[in-house]
Order: C-alpha cells, then structure tokens, then sequence
C-alpha cells in the first residue's frame, strides 16, 4: 500500500523472519560469531537466548541460508509442552524418519542410523531447537542423550538450543549438570540501543529501496527507540504502522511529532492491560507486550484492508466516470 507512495520494491518492515533484512548489531554478530564456532566445532550445544522478538529465528534462518553451500544437514524444531518420547518422534519427523507406532528403541535405532549415514557421507548433522523454554527437564535429557551418539571420537549429532531468557534460568536448575557440560558456548542478544535502532531501520528501508523518502529526523528515530524498546519485532510492527500513517497523510518527513501521533493511535486502539509492568521510559514488559502487538497487527490489517476495499470503489467510480465521458 505505502510502498508504491514512497517508492519502494518490498514492503521494509514485515514481521516474518527475512534473512534478506538480517541486521548486524554487535549482539548478533556476536551471536552469529558463536553460532558459526560451534559449527566448527561440531558437537555439543550453542545456546542462544533473547527477549521475545529479539530475532532469535531471524538469526537462525540466516545461517540457514548459508548452511545451503555448506556440507551440513540441517532440521528445525519448534517445540512445546514436549515430553520425552515425543521429544524423540518429533526430532524424528524433523529429519523425515519414521516415528509413528513405533517403540522409543526403534526412534533411537533409526536416528543413530541416519546420523551414522550422514556421517560416512562426510556431513555434518544440526538440529536447532527454537523456544526450548518450553521443554520440560526430562525432554532436556532425551536431547542430551542423542548427543552421545558417536563414531570413533567424533559426535553425530550437534544442537543449537534458542530460548527466551528463562532458558538461562532452567540449565542453571538441579539436575542440569551434564547437560551444562555439553554447552560448548552460550549467548544472550540484548536489544538494540538508539544508534542501532536508527542503524537498524535505515538498513531495512535500504532493502527495500529506499532512496530518503520518506526521511527521518533525529527527534523521531530517537522517539521509535524510546517506544519500542530497541527490539527489532517491536520496530517492525510501530514502523509498518508509521509508514501507513505516512502515506495516508501525505507525508514525506517523519518527525517527532509524527511518531507520538502513532504511538498515541496505537496506544487508543489496545489498551494496556492495568496487570502491564511498564519499565522506566519502555513499554510493557513479557506477555503484555506480545498481547499488544498482536492486536495491533490484527488492526493494522483490518485497516489495510479497508482502504484496498476504498481504493478499489474509488478506482471503478473513475473507470465509470471515464467511460460515460468517453460514451455519452
């Protein structure tokens, strides 16, 4: 809808993870540069933690991406409330072996197979683990017991572990001493601070073809800090809403003002929880926050929605205006 008004090829601030708009702030390069040693190392688990839309996946589906010219053999798990035997199945079905009906030796058997294949093949095998803030303690255990899997001296199967910040709190829990063994190194992305905030957005706007319109000025990239915290999620959905703002007033400098006005929309449209902790000078905290930006994304495509649906009767009262001049 914007980008035609601003000239862009892409829409620069969508929420699904794009390795193409991948942002290299000092905290995830320094989450790829341990991503990448313990790839080389090739066993044990890289731990990697975050706030809620820090870009945790982001990171990861970037190094996907790069995986592809790589001699390694990658799955992805997204897990829940998983107990242990389903913790097995479903590392099963993400490697596409099978894991209905059958016995917890035959998962074991069949995985120690694959993973033995792969390694005589000369590859490597990954298996990342997204919200394994999810995972109970005995499921933990089953993911740790796989990493015993050997030929000779070199291990089969190599995990990245990616959590939100309570991750941290669960190894440091009884009874997670072997597995705090096996962590061969562990991170924790901070969210951006102003100057990569502002670094941030023009980054994505660039991607998406940007040429300085509409522009920004200091007040109001310092204000988008200050509104969403400095996390990425969080900039995404206030400036995908500011550019849709920009848009229907015409505008094409983004000032302070400018950002209040959105933010004060936004602020109308989902009312804080009165249960919402606001930090000092930062929006609500944990589950409030991710319950407003659901709304407000729920809105915001309301909104987008009803202007197509205007924008096409507008479109066919011209068609038909110019047709009964051109046909009288």
């Amino acid at each position: 809808m914007y980008e035609s008004f601003y000239k862009l090829r892409d829409k620069p601030f969508q929420l699904g993870p794009d390795p193409r708009f991948f942002f290299g702030s000092r905290s995830h390069k320094r989450a790829m540069a341990y991503l990448r040693y313990g790839l080389n190392q090739g066993e044990g688990f890289i731990v990697i933690t975050g706030d809620i839309g820090t870009g945790k996946t982001t990171l990861m589906r970037t190094l996907f991406t790069d995986l592809v010219r790589e001699n390694v053999v990658a799955a992805q798990l997204v897990t829940t409330q998983l107990e242990a035997d389903d913790m097995l199945r479903m590392v099963s079905a993400s490697f596409g072996l099978a894991h209905e009906g059958i016995s917890k030796a035959a998962l074991l058997k069949n995985l120690e197979t694959f993973l033995a294949a792969r390694a005589r093949e000369g590859k490597r095998v990954l298996l990342v683990v997204d919200e394994a803030q999810n995972i109970p303690v005995r499921s933990l255990e089953e993911l740790r017991m796989l990493s015993n899997f050997q030929t000779g001296d070199k291990a089969l199967l190599q995990s990245f572990l990616l959590g939100q910040a309570e991750f941290r709190h669960t190894l440091q829990s009884d009874g997670m001493e072997q597995l705090r063994q096996r962590v061969i190194a562990a991170y924790h992305l901070d969210p951006l601070d102003a100057d990569e905030t502002k670094s941030y957005i023009e980054h994505r706007l660039r991607r998406a073809g940007w040429a300085g319109d509409p522009a920004f000025t200091d007040a109001a990239y310092a204000a988008i800090h200050q509104a969403t915290g400095g996390i990425p999620r969080r900039i995404n959905t206030f400036c995908d809403r500011l550019l849709l703002y920009g848009f229907l007033e015409e505008i094409h400098e983004i000032d302070g003002e400018t950002v209040a006005a959105v933010d004060e929309e936004l602020r109308q449209e989902t009312p804080r929880s009165n249960k919402a902790v606001e930090a000092p000078g930062g929006p609500p905290a944990g589950a409030a926050v991710e319950q407003r930006l659901a709304a407000l994304e729920l809105s915001m495509r309301t909104l987008q929605e009803s202007i197509h649906r205007e924008l096409g009767l507008i479109r066919r009262a011209v068609t038909q205006d110019s047709d009964s001049v051109a046909n009288p």
